[in-house]
C-alpha cells in the first residue's frame, strides 16, 4: 500500500478532518432536531444551504452589492426555504410512512438542485470567508481561523441546542412531539409552532454549513446537496436522538476521512467512511441490544 505518512501530514489531515467533521456535525444536528420534532428525515438539509451559498457567490461577491448583505441573504434564504417546507408541506406528511416522509424531502432537495443548475450553470467556483485571512501555526502546519471556528461552533451549537431542548418551554414541547404528536396536541402543545422552530433551526444550520463547506471544501451545488449523506451517517451514530453522539459521529467521520488521505491507494474511497462508520454503529447497537435481551432472558 502506498502512503505518505509523516508527522506533518498526520497533523495537516487531522486539522482538515476536524473541520470537515465539524461541518458534518452541524448539518447532522439540524437533521436530528427536525427528526425529533416531526419524525421526518430531512434529505433537503444540504440543499437549502446550497442555494444560500450559491446566491452569495453568484449574486453578491464580485458584484456591485454589499458583501455583508449577501451573507444575510444567504442565511435568510436557507431559513426561509426550510420554514416554507416545514409549514406548508411537512404537516401533510405527518401521518404517512417514514419512507414517504423521506421521499418528500428528497424531492424538495432535487428541486433545489435543479433550480441551481438552471439559474447558475455549473463551473468551478470558490468562496473565501473573511476569517480565512487570519492564520496561525501549529508546528509546521498553517491553520486558518475558519477551521477553528467550525469546530468551536459545532461544540457550541450542540451545547446550545441541548440546553434549549431541556430548559425552555418550546424545547420541551419539541421533545414531547417526538414521543406522541397527537397526545401533545391534546395537552395543549402548539404543534405547528414547535415544528416551525425545529425547521427554523435546521434551516439556519443548513445555511451556515453551506457557507462553511463551500469555503473549507468545495463550492458545488451537487456536493452541497449531498452533504446530507455524511450528515445522516453522523445522525445515525447519535441514533437520531443524542446530540452529543451526533457531534462525536461527525467528528469521527471527518477525521477518518482526513487521515485516509495519507494512504494513496485507498484515499479515492474515503467517501465510503460515512457508510462504514454508520454500519459499524448499527451493528454494535444491535449486538448490544441482543446481549441485553439475552441477559434479561437469563435473569
Amino acid at each position: 500500500m502506498t502512503f505518505a505518512l509523516t508527522g506533518t501530514n498526520l497533523l495537516t489531515f487531522l486539522i482538515t478532518g476536524l473541520s470537515l467533521g465539524g461541518i458534518y456535525a452541524l448539518s447532522a444536528l439540524g437533521l436530528v432536531v427536525v427528526y425529533r420534532a416531526t419524525g421526518i428525515l430531512n434529505f433537503a438539509q444540504g440543499a437549502v444551504g446550497e442555494l444560500g451559498a450559491m446566491l452569495l457567490t453568484e449574486e453578491f461577491i464580485g458584484k456591485d452589492r454589499p458583501e455583508w448583505l449577501g451573507y444575510i441573504a444567504a442565511l435568510a434564504v436557507s431559513v426561509g426555504l426550510s420554514l416554507v417546507y416545514g409549514w406548508f408541506f411537512a404537516p401533510k406528511l405527518a401521518h404517512r410512512e417514514p419512507v414517504v416522509k423521506a421521499l418528500g424531502t428528497l424531492g424538495f432537495a432535487l428541486m433545489l438542485l435543479g433550480f441551481c443548475g438552471w439559474r447558475w450553470p455549473a463551473r468551478i467556483k470558490s468562496l473565501s470567508l473573511p476569517t480565512d485571512d487570519t492564520t496561525f501555526k501549529i508546528g509546521q502546519v498553517t491553520v486558518t481561523l475558519t477551521r477553528v471556528i467550525i469546530v468551536a461552533l459545532a461544540v457550541a451549537v450542540t451545547l446550545g441546542i441541548t440546553v434549549f431542548l431541556n430548559q425552555t418551554r418550546v424545547g420541551l414541547q419539541m421533545r414531547s412531539l417526538a414521543n406522541d404528536r397527537e397526545l401533545s396536541s391534546m395537552l395543549g402543545v402548539r404543534v405547528r409552532r414547535a415544528e416551525a422552530v425545529a425547521w427554523f433551526i435546521a434551516g439556519l444550520l443548513g445555511g451556515i454549513t453551506g457557507l462553511l463547506f463551500a469555503a473549507a471544501v468545495q463550492l458545488s451545488a451537487p456536493a452541497l446537496t449531498f452533504l446530507v449523506i455524511p450528515a445522516i451517517a453522523a445522525a445515525i451514530v447519535g441514533q437520531l436522538r443524542s446530540l452529543t453522539w451526533t457531534l462525536a459521529g461527525g467528528i469521527i467521520i471527518g477525521v477518518v476521512e482526513g487521515e485516509l488521505t495519507n494512504f494513496r491507494d485507498i484515499s479515492p474511497y474515503k467517501g465510503l467512511t460515512q457508510l462504514v462508520v454508520a454500519t459499524a454503529v448499527i451493528l454494535w447497537l444491535q449486538r448490544k441490544r441482543v446481549f441485553v435481551m439475552a441477559a434479561s432472558g437469563a435473569g
